[in-house]
């Protein structure tokens, strides 16, 4: 019986090991992320390009995502989530550098394509990673691990503004490296995997066949375009159209996530208490009026403060959507997040290029009121995430 008990004791102090490290995982993915919102309006005029060219550079970022995903899904089932992590881990520390290295557009594109492919590749590996926590812990922990992607967002956001101003944008790229480096050889050791990775290599691709899938998704689109148009496109809403320096222009982005990384740490007390249903509606008019805000703000700071209250509801409006889609009755849960993950990563990969083709001739005031307006859709499409609370019972 001892022998057992010391075995069980084993067992649970790795898996806290690997708790802990899949939530460095989180925060490592995040802080590159928040590292490049700086650094765009930096790259738009080293390359002297336009707010069209940016958009497509952009977009290559969130294609090269979208493509590397699926592919990620394959190797977890091979080599197991924890050596897929740390394999694009590795990638990724010099994905950033890379990017900053770039002397034209021919050079800036495929490093774009590669930064885009990695970072959604990590993703997928730390989220499946994340998963096999859960099941060795037996309680959840994927809220408060999208917490500490935001708290990386936070922290990659403040820092690049001001050690660009201060040092440049190359400089800047080397310490996120260094730091990223340093972060993976402390922590990605700890990682626990699956026991038994399986390759489904006859594995046939289908589609839910519920419709409430497809509007659970719109729910996780219309909550996730927000996130990517505040990554992409407020530093440069903050310096072109209300006068802020560059270090000022990079907090919005930084702001944002930072109340996204306490309101997600705090998101399943909420959820327990007041219900999925209701907590989606607060959330939604929350994002909804802070985005209102930031699109008619008179000064920077005032926008900055509009952009970190929107992030107070918009934090746990995507969690919501993922978990009302795996409890749907009668669909197979992997098939409805799959698609549910699709349209939701869309939102913030592919659809800020779009805005950022409008917003380059209407200018981004009118583009935070239109997506304040999709928040207002989810709010009355609520109702759809009843099914989230079976996740508790």
């Amino acid at each position: 019986m001892a022998v057992k008990s010391m075995d069980a004791s084993v067992y649970r102090k790795r898996a806290v090991y690997g708790r802990w490290a899949v939530a460095c995982a989180f925060f490592f993915n995040g802080f590159l992320v928040g590292s490049w919102a700086p650094q765009i309006p930096v790259f738009m005029t080293r390359l002297n390009i336009s707010e069209f060219t940016l958009g497509l550079m952009i977009l290559i970022f969130g294609v090269g995502a979208l493509v590397a995903m699926p592919w990620c899904g394959y190797l977890i089932g091979r080599f197991g989530s924890r050596a897929v992590v740390k394999g694009f881990a590795f990638f990724c520390s010099f994905s950033l550098l890379l990017v900053a290295l770039a002397p034209n557009l021919i050079t800036a594109a495929p490093a774009l394509f590669l930064f885009g492919a990695v970072i959604g590749a990590m993703d997928v590996a730390m989220n499946a990673n994340a998963v096999e926590v859960e099941k060795q812990l037996s309680r959840a922990v994927m809220s408060s691990s999208h917490g500490f992607w935001s708290l990386g967002g936070f922290a990659g956001g403040a820092l690049g503004g001001f050690l660009i101003e201060a040092q440049g944008h190359l400089i800047h790229a080397i310490v996120v490296t260094a730091i990223a480096i340093v972060l993976g050889l402390v922590a990605f050791r700890h990682m626990i995997t699956e026991d038994k990775p399986v390759v489904h290599e006859k594995q046939k691709l289908s589609f839910p066949t519920n419709p409430l899938i497809y509007l659970i998704g719109l729910m996780a689109l219309f909550s996730m375009v927000p996130e990517g148009s505040v990554l992409d496109w407020a530093a440069l809403y903050l310096q072109q159209e209300k006068g802020a320096d560059i270090a000022t222009a990079g907090l919005a982005f930084a702001a944002f996530s930072g109340t996204m990384s306490i309101m997600r740490f705090l998101g399943d007390g909420v959820r327990n208490r007041f219900g999925a249903v209701r907590t989606l509606r607060i959330s939604a008019l929350i994002g909804a009026s802070g985005l209102l805000v930031a699109s008619i703000a008179p000064t920077p700071w005032i926008a900055i403060l509009a952009f970190a209250f929107s992030g107070l509801g918009i934090a746990n409006m995507v969690p919501i959507a993922f978990s009302a889609a795996g409890n749907q009755p009668g669909t197979s849960s992997g098939i409805a997040l799959s698609m549910v993950t699709l349209m939701g990563y869309s939102g913030i990969l592919v659809a800020p290029s779009a805005i950022g083709f409008v917003g380059g001739r209407t200018g981004f005031g009118p583009i935070y009121m239109v997506l304040a307006a999709l928040l207002i859709v989810v709010f009355l499409m609520a109702n759809l995430a009843a099914t989230a609370d079976r996740a508790k019972n």
